[in-house]
């Protein structure tokens, strides 16, 4: 049996318990940020015409022209509320064009295009992503949680000629995703967040699938003031059916994102 003495000693030998980091990302109601994204894209697409039929794949960036890299503004926002439940948005857009002369001959919906045409092509595309989630497991440093919500994306491709006139399809296709989330806050000023949605079904007029990548490190020296860095990907295969034409296309957009975020 320890005397007083010896027990005192032994406590006073033992490390401290380790605090636990306090990170603003984990403890303020609201947060918000504003950055700029380098995304590179790769993107197939094809407009199937009800009267003509099938049409061409098209690979935009090798085959007309389109910029494979570009810098783009993008939001997003936190809302926590009750203990354990959080809102987050997320959105950026990306609106390209290209000129090429054709190096083969191409069906595009009711444009049929030979080789040696000249061709203007546009490719608008933006994503508004919202999500409820619900953290499983909360600490005050830690959350690993599961959610639900929708990739919003919108989308005008086109390709005109001076001679043809144009063609091309509008689709905004609303996209249910799961999504699983967690957040660690490393010290009282470094936390790190990840998310991964994803969705592949039919339904309606759409067919495909999306997934979707984020990790953040941030840095918030100030109370209600931070930076960060991130990454984001953005992959998406999606047939859309329309009154007279079928939009299909592959995409991807991924790179780096840095940004600053406000919280309180």
């Amino acid at each position: 049996m320890l005397r007083p003495v010896a027990l005192l000693a032994l406590l006073l030998a033992a490390p401290a318990a380790a605090q636990v980091p306090d990170h603003a990302a984990l403890r303020d109601r609201f947060y918000f940020g504003a950055g700029v994204f380098f995304p590179q894209t790769t993107t197939q697409a094809q407009l199937d015409s009800s009267r003509l039929g099938v049409g061409t794949n098209i690979d935009f960036e090798q085959s007309l022209d389109m910029a494979r890299s570009k810098t783009v503004p993008s939001v997003f926002g936190r809302w926590r509320f009750g203990e354990r439940w959080r809102l987050d948005a997320e959105y950026f857009e990306l609106n390209r064009t290209g000129e090429r002369t054709l190096d083969r001959d191409v069906q595009w919906g009711e444009l049929v295009l030979p080789a040696g045409s000249g061709v203007t092509s546009q490719f608008d595309f933006s994503d508004l992503r919202v999500s409820v989630g619900y953290a499983f497991f909360r600490a005050p440093d830690k959350e690993l949680g599961v959610g639900f919500g929708l990739h919003l994306a919108s989308y005008d491709v086109r390709l005109s000629t001076r001679t043809q006139g144009s063609d091309g399809e509008d689709v905004l296709a609303p996209l249910p995703v799961l999504s699983v989330y967690g957040q660690f806050a490393l010290t009282d000023r470094w936390a790190v967040g990840s998310r991964l949605d994803r969705f592949s079904l039919s339904y309606d007029k759409y067919d495909g699938s999306l997934t979707s990548l984020g990790l953040d490190l941030t840095y918030q020296p100030f109370r209600h003031l931070g930076f960060g860095a991130g990454y984001r990907g953005l992959f998406i295969r999606m047939n859309a059916d329309g009154d007279r034409a079928t939009l299909r296309f592959r995409q991807t957009f991924e790179g780096p994102l840095l940004f600053v975020n406000a919280s309180f």
